[in-house]
C-alpha cells in the first residue's frame, strides 16, 4: 500500500493531536505555524488519505462497570483463512473485546477483553469462545494493570518540501530581484 507523502508539518499536526486530539483549530494552527485556513485543509488531507484514523477519549475503567481486563491467547484448530475470518468477525462483534491481534508463535490470536468479573471472563471464555468449532485452545493471561503511551513512534523522515513550496520561493527571489532593480533604477536617476 502506497503510504502518502507527509512533510514536516504533517509530522507536527500529528504529533500534536496525539497530545491533545481537543485542541482546536485555531491551538493547532499556532502550535505547528499555519493560517487556521490551511491547518484545517492539512487535516482534511490527513483524514482522507488515513493517516489521522480517529479521536478517541481515554475513559475510567471502574466508572463504566468493568472489574477486570484480560488477554486471551487463542489457537484455531486448523490455520486457514476461512477459520480466521470467521472467528475474527465473530470476535469482533463481543462487547467485552477491546482489542483483537492476529499474531505469530503458539496462538494465532491474542484478544484484549474487559469483563464486570472473573465470573464474566469465566462464562465469555467458555460459552463464547471456547465453544466454537474453530478454536483449539484459549489461554487466558488477567491483566492487574497496564500503562498505554497514546504517541507512536515515528520511523518515517518528512518528504522533501512541496514543489509548490519551491515554485513560491522562486517567486519570491523574483519579486526581490525586481524590487532591487527598482531601486536600482532610482539610486541612478538621481
Amino acid at each position: 500500500m502506497r503510504q502518502p507523502a507527509l512533510d514536516r508539518i504533517d509530522f507536527e499536526i500529528l504529533d500534536a493531536l496525539q497530545g491533545d486530539a481537543r485542541l482546536s483549530n485555531k491551538e493547532l494552527a499556532a502550535r505547528v505555524g499555519l493560517a487556521p485556513s490551511s491547518c484545517l485543509l492539512r487535516v482534511r488531507a490527513l483524514m482522507r488519505d488515513r493517516v489521522l484514523l480517529g479521536h478517541h477519549a481515554e475513559v475510567d475503567a471502574d466508572a463504566l462497570g468493568i472489574g477486570a481486563q484480560a488477554l486471551i491467547a487463542v489457537r484455531l484448530v486448523q490455520t486457514s483463512r476461512d477459520n480466521f475470518r470467521a472467528l475474527h468477525q465473530h470476535v469482533e462483534s463481543l462487547p467485552e473485546v477491546l482489542a483483537v491481534f492476529h499474531v505469530s508463535g503458539a496462538a494465532d490470536l491474542q484478544i484484549h477483553v474487559a469483563v464486570r468479573s472473573i465470573v464474566h471472563l469465566r462464562d465469555l471464555i467458555c460459552d463464547r469462545l471456547a465453544t466454537r468449532a474453530e478454536v483449539d485452545r484459549c489461554e487466558t493471561s488477567i491483566i492487574y494493570g497496564y500503562t498505554r503511551n497514546a504517541r507512536l513512534p515515528r520511523y518515517r523522515e518528512p518528504a522533501a518540501p512541496e514543489r509548490r513550496a519551491g515554485r513560491q520561493k522562486g517567486r519570491a527571489a523574483a519579486r526581490r530581484r525586481a524590487a532591487a532593480a527598482v531601486r536600482a533604477g532610482a539610486s541612478g536617476r538621481r
